[in-house]
């Protein structure tokens, strides 16, 4: 079991390789450089800027994307680079968060550090990249969606980056969430064994652990607005995430759209594939961020 362990590990480091390689319209962003105490942490940003004629002669959205991998690997391919193209293409500057994972031995708190460090260098380095730093959303797939939410949950808890002596100015609070079959609780009926353990380092988190980080229970009253996706067959992360975190949502009055689909399974991302093709649901996202203003 070890040996095949081993095995996992370095293919999942070739992989992330191998995007990092083949990426080359992205550029490769480091999120702590400057920052003694993790300056040579695996975390970084992959920017692909937006491709249309109207986004080149103006100020674009953007758009923060954290693919899933249970918080022990990650999806760069199929949930990071192909939803990267995908924004690019519909006018928004794509940043995809190489966040640090259980696969380099990093547990919580790093991948919120790197969300929030995400979201503050957006913020303050907006003109660099042309983009509106008051139009910054976060797309997340399974851990990945745990992710985004948290970061819309949590905007206001930034102890972890004060403790580095890094301060900011700017609002870590996303305008937007998109969490595409995630990971929402922590609870021992519906949590998924592999993100519950790689995020905390624990088998037998406590009842404070696993209260904090069942999003459902952590709503606020000013949650950006929600575009959730999940399917009823997801073989992965039970179905009843989703539910919990929707109920808990129209509970404190968010705004929050709900799409839900009888087959697809899990994992899906943004690839071409047979479930984009039927239900066509990326272009569903692309409606609801237009109506929202969040796209051009």
């Amino acid at each position: 079991m070890k040996v095949f362990f081993r095995f996992f590990c370095v293919l999942v480091i070739l992989g992330t390789s191998l995007f990092a390689a083949g990426a080359k319209e992205s550029q490769k962003i480091k999120i702590w450089q400057g920052i003694k105490e993790l300056k040579h942490e695996i975390a970084y940003l992959h920017y692909y800027p937006a491709q249309t004629a109207e986004a080149k002669s103006s100020t674009t959205p953007a758009v923060i994307i954290c693919p899933g991998g249970s918080y022990h690997h990650l999806g760069l391919k199929n949930e990071g680079k192909t939803s990267a193209e995908w924004f690019s293409r519909h006018g928004t500057a794509a940043f995809v968060l190489e966040y640090r994972v259980a696969v380099w031995r990093r547990h919580y708190p790093a991948m919120m550090q790197d969300v929030q460090r995400a979201i503050q260098l957006l913020r303050e380095n907006a003109q660099d990249y042309a983009i509106d730093a008051h139009n910054i959303g976060l797309i997340g797939y399974s851990a990945g969606g745990h992710l985004v939410t948290w970061a819309a949950e949590f905007a206001e808890r930034t102890d972890e980056l004060e403790k580095m002596g890094i301060t900011h100015e700017v609002s870590l609070k996303p305008d937007w969430i998109a969490p595409i079959y995630p990971v929402v609780s922590m609870q021992d009926d519906i949590y998924h064994h592999w993100s519950r353990k790689s995020l905390l380092h624990t088998k037998h988190p406590s009842e404070t652990q696993k209260n904090l980080f069942s999003l459902e229970l952590q709503v606020p009253l000013d949650m950006p607005p929600v575009y959730l996706v999940a399917c009823k067959d997801d073989p992965v992360v039970k179905f009843e995430n989703s539910e919990r975190l929707y109920k808990a949502l129209l509970e404190k009055n968010a705004d929050v759209t709900f799409k839900v689909y009888e087959q697809g399974g899990h994992g899906f991302g943004m690839v071409d594939n047979e479930f984009m093709q039927k239900t066509h649901w990326n272009d569903e996202l692309a409606a609801w961020l237009k109506e929202k203003g969040f796209m051009q």
